[in-house]
C-alpha cells in the first residue's frame, strides 16, 4: 500500500473514536455521575496533549520515520481507548483522553508533515476529505451499536480494538513511508533555488503569522460546525429539521469542496486557489450576517463551508514556500498545533458570546475573523522584511 493510502487509512481511522465522544457523552457521565458539563474540562485536556503532541512531532521526525510516529500514535489511541473502555472513575477516563490527544496529535502532525513533503495538492485534500469521512462514520457506527444493545464501553472497546490492529499494519508497511513516490509538483518545489541548503530562516511574521491564521481558519470551520444548528434555529427561526439537514451540508461541502477543489488546485496551482478561498470565506460569512430571507443564512454557511474546505491542507503543502524546506517540517508540526487551538478556542469564545447575546449574530462573529484570516494571509504572502527567526 503506498505512503498516501496508508495516510488516508490513518486519518479517517482516528476520525472514528474523536467523532464519538459527544454522542457518547450522555451515557458516560450518567456512569460516572457526572454533569454534563464536565465534558469541557476532559476536552481540555484533550486538546491540551494533541498541541504538545503536534508541536513536538518536528523534533520527534528528526530521529523517527513518519511511518513509526504514524504506528506509534495509534497504537498509543488504541491504549487509550481500552483504558477509557475499561476504566472505573472519571479521573482514569480523563487519562485514558490525555493519551488519546497524545496519540491523536502525533499522528496528525505526521501524516501532514509527510503530505506536505510528497503528496499533490490533490492528494492532501483526499487526505483531509478522509478525516471528514471518518468524522461522518463514526457516531454511525456508534449509533448502530448502541441500537443493538451495546454499552459504551463496548464502543470503545471495539475501536480500540480496530485502531490496534491498524497500528499493527503501520508498522508493518513501515518502508511505504521510508521511500514515497513525489508528486510532480513537488518535485518541481524541490529544485527550486529558493529552497536549497543554507536558506536564510522565516521571519518571525512569517512564524507567527502563519500560526494565527491556521489557528483562526481552524476555528472558523469548528465554530460554524458547532453553532451553525442554534444559529439557524433560534437566530433565523428554520425547524430543527431543515437546520439538522442544512449542517449535515455544511459537512459534506467541507468533504465536496477538500475532493473537488483539491484537483482543481492541481490545474490551477495551490497558491492562486488557496489565496480566493481564503477571500471566499469571507463572502459566505458576510451572506450569514446580511438580513433577509433565510435561505441567504444557509447558502452563506454553505459557501463557508466549501471555501474553508482545502484551504487547511493548500496552506500546509505551501509551507516551504514561506519558511523555506530547512524549516518546513517542524512549522507543519506547530501549524497542526494551532489548528487544534483555534478550532477549540474560537468557537468557545462564540459561546460565551451567544450566552451573553443571541445566536443571530453568528454570521458577524465569524466575519471578523475571517476578515482577520484575510489580512493575515495578504500579509504572509507580501514581500518578507523584518528579522528572521526560525520557529523555536
Amino acid at each position: 500500500m503506498s505512503a498516501f493510502r496508508l495516510a488516508c487509512l490513518a486519518y479517517f481511522s482516528v476520525a472514528l473514536p474523536s467523532s464519538t465522544l459527544g454522542l457518547l457523552w450522555p451515557s458516560i457521565r450518567v456512569s460516572f455521575h457526572q454533569p454534563v458539563a464536565a465534558l469541557g474540562i476532559l476536552l481540555a485536556l484533550g486538546i491540551t496533549a494533541t498541541v504538545i503532541a503536534s508541536a513536538s512531532t518536528g523534533r520527534l521526525l528528526s530521529r523517527l520515520s513518519a511511518g513509526s510516529l504514524v504506528a506509534l500514535g495509534t497504537a498509543l489511541t488504541a491504549v487509550a481507548l481500552a483504558a477509557e473502555a475499561l476504566t472505573p472513575s472519571l479521573w482514569l477516563f480523563a487519562c485514558g483522553m490525555v493519551a488519546f490527544g497524545l496519540g491523536f496529535g502525533a499522528v496528525d502532525a505526521a501524516v501532514n508533515v509527510h503530505a506536505a513533503r510528497h503528496f499533490s495538492a490533490r492528494q492532501i485534500n483526499w487526505m483531509h476529505a478522509s478525516y471528514g469521512a471518518g468524522a461522518t462514520v463514526g457516531p454511525l457506527l456508534a449509533t448502530v451499536m448502541l441500537g443493538n444493545g451495546l454499552t459504551w464501553h463496548w464502543v470503545y472497546g471495539i475501536l480500540g480494538a480496530a485502531q490496534a490492529a491498524l497500528a499493527v499494519a503501520f508498522t508493518m508497511a513501515g518502508r511505504a513511508w521510508a521511500a514515497p513516490r513525489p508528486a510532480a509538483a513537488t518535485m518541481a518545489r524541490a529544485t527550486d533555488p529558493a529552497r536549497r541548503p543554507g536558506d536564510r530562516r522565516p521571519t518571525r511574521m512569517a512564524v507567527w503569522g502563519a500560526l494565527a491564521f491556521v489557528a483562526v481558519e481552524n476555528g472558523i470551520e469548528s465554530g460554524a460546525g458547532i453553532w451553525g444548528y442554534v444559529f439557524l434555529t433560534q437566530g433565523r427561526g428554520l425547524t430543527d429539521g431543515a437546520a439538522g439537514a442544512a449542517l449535515s451540508a455544511y459537512w459534506a461541502m467541507m468533504f465536496l469542496g477538500r475532493v473537488v477543489l483539491g484537483a482543481v488546485a492541481g490545474r490551477v496551482g495551490p497558491s492562486r486557489l488557496l489565496g480566493a478561498a481564503v477571500a471566499v470565506v469571507s463572502v459566505g460569512c458576510a451572506l450569514m450576517t446580511a438580513p433577509g430571507p433565510r435561505v441567504l443564512a444557509v447558502a452563506g454557511l454553505m459557501v463557508v463551508g466549501l471555501a474553508a474546505a482545502p484551504i487547511f491542507p493548500l496552506f500546509t503543502l505551501t509551507t516551504a514556500e514561506r519558511v523555506g524546506a530547512n524549516d518546513a517540517t517542524r512549522m507543519v508540526s506547530l501549524q497542526v498545533a494551532a489548528s487544534a487551538v483555534g478550532s477549540a478556542a474560537l468557537p468557545a469564545g462564540i459561546g460565551l458570546a451567544i450566552g451573553a447575546f443571541t445566536a443571530t449574530a453568528l454570521g458577524a462573529w465569524l466575519l471578523l475573523p475571517s476578515l482577520t484570516m484575510y489580512a493575515l494571509y495578504r500579509l504572509l504572502t507580501a514581500a518578507p522584511g523584518g528579522d528572521r527567526a526560525g520557529p523555536e
